[in-house]
């Protein structure tokens, strides 16, 4: 349902914009620079005051199921008989986990430290960044289903060779103590990829009109952090634009903007041109190296195209999201089949992210599918979303 998914992307915006003051940033896209309309873009009265009907904000309802805090439970999903075909389907064997935690001499969790995992030969399996909990997650062999003792492998942290033998999940978790230098700043970095096609023509015309509600809620609010956003909008193959999006800023009005100025079209088939949005998110979009939190939410009702060039492409993506420390949380609304489920919560388990879903307990939209998780709670998406923006940048 791309209507949910579009609502409340622009309520977390807006949110965090009344957070913080900004600094006004270029916005554009990938064919022109965006110039912002007034006329599309108002969105506050001038003098502090909202306009417009209130009430219709935040009923939209989601759910979450983080899959690294529920291990044994995936691990019997994926091995069950029904599911057992989705990582040869998509290529992504998760068996191989590596967890670690990153603290200073005192005991406090250090963010944004690279850590890396090799082989006896130096070769590279994989590499992330340790997040505000210090935590982060390795996958040596992730698109490959071989055996690989733990014996053989290193930890490299801030690439320095850690002495400690290396844990896989089963065995515990790899912790470490690390007195270096780390750097590492205020910037949150939120970008916003979403599936343009044509169903999301009704959604965003409704969404210029709720905006005004979603601030008087927010008005009041505070940050110390510096929230930067940034959008991918994209279609298909053969519409009008494949792909569109806007830089990251702090100016978050620009953002909105930029997302008022979106109409939707083109798609019809049920794949989607997934790969190319995150292409651009990943590698267009200015990311930064000290950021102390980096999250891409992929809210979308369809899969990619299933063809081996397009997964190659997919599984690449998902490697240079962990190894620049952003965590993918996809929302999946309406539409998607299990296929696509399992494929995002590969995403998210990859990136040390979480799963969230558009739920049928508001009675908007069309059904949605029931999840293939355990017990869970259903709460509105634009609490949710906050509420994992928050987790992860405290």
């Amino acid at each position: 349902m791309k209507k949910s998914a579009l609502l409340f992307l622009l309520f977390i915006l807006v949110l965090m914009g009344c957070e913080t003051e900004g600094v006004t940033g270029d916005v554009t896209t990938d064919d022109s620079t965006f110039e912002s309309d007034s006329s599309e873009g108002g969105i506050d009265s001038g003098n502090g005051e909202t306009e417009g009907e209130q009430g219709e904000a935040g009923r939209i309802t989601a759910a979450e199921w983080n899959d690294l805090e529920n291990w044994d439970f995936w691990q019997n999903l994926t091995n069950s008989e029904e599911f057992s075909s989705m990582a040869e389907l998509w290529g992504f064997y998760s068996q191989r986990r590596i967890s670690v935690k990153v603290n200073d001499q005192f005991g406090i969790p250090l963010n944004n430290v690279k850590v890396e995992i090799r082989n006896e030969n130096a070769d590279s399996f994989w590499i992330s960044r340790t997040d505000n909990s210090g935590t982060a997650e390795l996958w040596p062999g992730i698109y490959e289903e071989e055996n690989l003792e733990s014996s053989d492998l290193e930890l490299y942290v801030n690439d320095v060779l850690s002495k400690k033998p290396v844990l896989y999940f089963s065995e515990g978790v790899n912790e470490i103590v690390y007195t270096g230098n780390n750097n590492v700043s205020k910037r949150v970095e939120l970008s916003f990829i979403v599936d343009a096609t044509g169903s999301m023509a009704d959604e965003l015309e409704f969404l210029k009109d709720d905006l005004k509600d979603v601030i008087a809620r927010v008005k009041n609010g505070n940050s110390a952090l510096n929230i930067f956003t940034s959008t991918v909008f994209y279609r298909d193959e053969g519409d009008d634009y494949v792909t569109r999006h806007s830089a990251f800023t702090e100016d978050i009005n620009s953002t909105l903007q930029f997302i008022n100025q979106q109409r939707a079209d083109g798609g019809g088939d049920f794949p989607e041109a997934v790969h190319s949005a995150m292409n651009v998110a990943l590698n267009d979009l200015q990311w930064s190296g000290n950021a102390k939190t980096r999250i891409a939410f992929l809210l979308l009702d369809a899969p990619p195209h299933k063809e081996l060039q397009v997964i190659g492409q997919i599984r690449n993506s998902v490697k240079i999201a962990s190894e620049k420390g952003i965590k993918l949380i996809p929302v999946t609304a309406s539409g998607i089949n299990k296929e696509t489920e399992f494929l995002m919560r590969y995403f998210s388990i990859a990136t040390n992210g979480t799963y969230v879903f558009i739920t049928d307990d508001s009675g908007i939209g069309n059904p949605h599918l029931e999840a293939s998780v355990g017990e869970y709670e259903v709460e509105l998406l634009n609490d949710l979303m906050v509420r994992l923006i928050r987790k992860y940048s405290e």
